[in-house]
This record gives structure tokens, C-alpha cells and sequence, in this order.
């Protein structure tokens, strides 16, 4: 099935899709943010038990620190609440450069890509935080007394929660790659030492902590989730485009 001229964009056309697109994605992410608001102090006070936990407490510096502190939670909480929303934003955005045979996997994207967006920010959350504060505090010894900010503190969770969201999405980026001709399955196992190689020069840059145990904390999903994209790669790309000669029709 070969596309026709009327359904090639031009330039402006594509510019136009993608401000729309992107507009809609903010609308999602504004409802989300007002539907995580009223629940934000509850998520504020969950954030900050790792460092409760560990005997001290958290203070805030400025008085508007704490009510911009809720905002910035919200915000991120919503983000993930509107990952489906927006994910499906991404898929209209690329489906006009997709077969007809290749739009069915909109579900799949939108799904999988949110359920994975989602479990990286838990992974953040229940793996990576709850082992580095304490480890961080630990440096203080006894004569130094911590004195942690709600803000700094949250704005260093949320940045793990983020960074570990948006790096799970590895296989489906790799697959969309693949599917749109940016890559091949082959290239990226004939680059699998490179890809592991930058895994932990990333997770050495992400940890917090220096130890390696912590390191390969973090390298080892972004290795798992680099082969769980070969593979995805090779499945959705098994199938062939099919190709068109100048002056030919398809059949």
C-alpha cells in the first residue's frame, strides 16, 4: 500500500500539527496538575520519609517555599497522571508517517509506553531514593548537623522520579525508531558494548552515591530495557515496508 501526494504534509502543515499536539499535551498535563493538587501535601509528606525516617526533619526557608514546593509535586504527579494523554498526542504526531498496517500498535504505544513511564518513576521512588538519602546523610557524622530544605530535597526526588520515568521508555523509542527506519535491530546489537559501556557511564553520572552497588542499580534496567528494545526492534520490524518504484503503482 503506497501512500498518495495527499497524504504528504508540508512543512508548515507539520509545523502546524505539532503546535496543536503540543497544546493538547499541555491541556492534559493542566487537568492533571488539577486533579493531583488537593493531594499534593499527602504526596509532599510521602517524599519526604526518607529523610524522616532517618531521624531528622525537613524545613522549609522562605515562606512561599512550601506552597511552591506542592506546586512543583502536582505538576509532576499530574505529568505522570497525563503520561497516557500525551503519549497519545506523540503517536498522532508520527502516525501521518506510518502505514495503515502500522497504526493498529496506537493501544500498544499508548499502554505499554505509560505503564513503563509510570514504573520507572516508581523504581525511582522505591529503590534508588530510599538507599541514597541515607547514604548521603551519612557523611555528615556527629558534628554536623543536617538541616535539609523541603525544596531542595523534593527537587532532588523529583529529578530521580523524572529521569528515571523518561529512561524506561528506552524500548519504545527504540521500536518507534525502528518502525520509522532511524535504526535497525542489527545496528543496535552490533552496538550492544557501546550501550552498555553508556549505561554506566549515565548511571555513574545520575547516582547520587559513588559505591558500585548503587551504580548497578541503575545501569542494570538500562541494559535490560536496551535488549527488551532489540527485541521489540526485530518483532515490529519483521514485517517489510513495502517499497514503491518511481513511475509504478502498488499493488
Amino acid at each position: 500500500m503506497a501512500r498518495t501526494p495527499a497524504d504528504k504534509m508540508s512543512f508548515l502543515e507539520h509545523l502546524g500539527e505539532l503546535r496543536m499536539r503540543i497544546v493538547r499535551s499541555l491541556i492534559a498535563l493542566l487537568i492533571g496538575l488539577l486533579i493531583t493538587f488537593p493531594f499534593s501535601k499527602r504526596i509532599v509528606s510521602f517524599l519526604g520519609q526518607s529523610v524522616t525516617r532517618t531521624g531528622n526533619k525537613l524545613v522549609f526557608l522562605t515562606p512561599t517555599e512550601a506552597f511552591w514546593v506542592q506546586m512543583k509535586v502536582a505538576l509532576i504527579a499530574g505529568l505522570f497522571l497525563a503520561a497516557p494523554a500525551i503519549l497519545w498526542q506523540v503517536w498522532r504526531f508520527v502516525a501521518p508517517g506510518l502505514y495503515e498496517h502500522e497504526k493498529k500498535y496506537a493501544a500498544p504505544f499508548v499502554i505499554v509506553g505509560s505503564l513503563l513511564f509510570v514504573g520507572g518513576g516508581a523504581f525511582a521512588l522505591g529503590v534508588v531514593v530510599p538507599y541514597a538519602i541515607p547514604f548521603l546523610l551519612s557523611f555528615g557524622g556527629p558534628d554536623l548537623q543536617p538541616m535539609i530544605s523541603i525544596g531542595s530535597h523534593v527537587d532532588f526526588v523529583l529529578k530521580f522520579t523524572l529521569a528515571f520515568g523518561l529512561i524506561f521508555e528506552l524500548p519504545v523509542a527504540i521500536t518507534l525508531a525502528a518502525r520509522l527506519g532511524l535504526v535497525t535491530p542489527r545496528a543496535l546489537a552490533r552496538n550492544r558494548k557501546y550501550a552498555v559501556l553508556g549505561a554506566f557511564v549515565l548511571a555513574a553520572i545520575l547516582t547520587p552515591t559513588p559505591d558500585a552497588f548503587n551504580q548497578a542499580l541503575m545501569a542494570g534496567p538500562l541494559i535490560i530495557l536496551y535488549e527488551v528494545g532489540i527485541v521489540c526492534a526485530r518483532l515490529f520490524a519483521a514485517r517489510a515496508r513495502p517499497v514503491t518504484v518511481p513511475g509504478e503503482t502498488a499493488a
